[in-house]
């Protein structure tokens, strides 16, 4: 298992310069010890494939790792206006539980929310 500590440490960095410099908000996010889940916000100019990419290579710079550590691309799912960002966060918040890694997601010490970025 990779140290989260680090991973998360690393991801809050990344998020808050996100923010600080090119206004892109990261919401709500659950590290997982094999996956990250995230909600991420940016300007119409925002190339979501682009800041995946420099977020992968933050969390590898931190963690010294010199092999490959991500599998190439990601997933990702635009929400619409049917469906709730809370709706979905319930659902990404028991990821640990489901791992069996804690019996409450409150538990999970590698969660955290940086922007609301909430839909109705």
């Amino acid at each position: 298992m990779r140290p989260l500590t680090t991973v998360h440490d690393a991801f809050k960095a990344y998020a808050a310069r996100a923010l600080d410099q090119f206004n892109i908000a990261v919401g709500r996010y659950v590290i997982m010890p094999d996956h990250i889940h995230l909600f991420v916000r940016g300007g119409p100019d925002f190339i979501l494939e682009r800041w995946v990419a420099g977020l992968k290579r933050a969390i590898s710079v931190s963690l010294l790792e010199r092999d490959q550590l991500w599998q190439p691309g990601f997933f990702d799912h635009v929400l619409r206006s049917d469906e709730s960002y809370g709706e979905k966060w319930l659902y990404v918040r028991d990821n640990a539980v489901r791992a069996d890694l804690v019996s409450d997601s409150a538990d999970w010490p590698h969660q955290g929310e940086f922007v609301a970025i909430d839909r109705a």
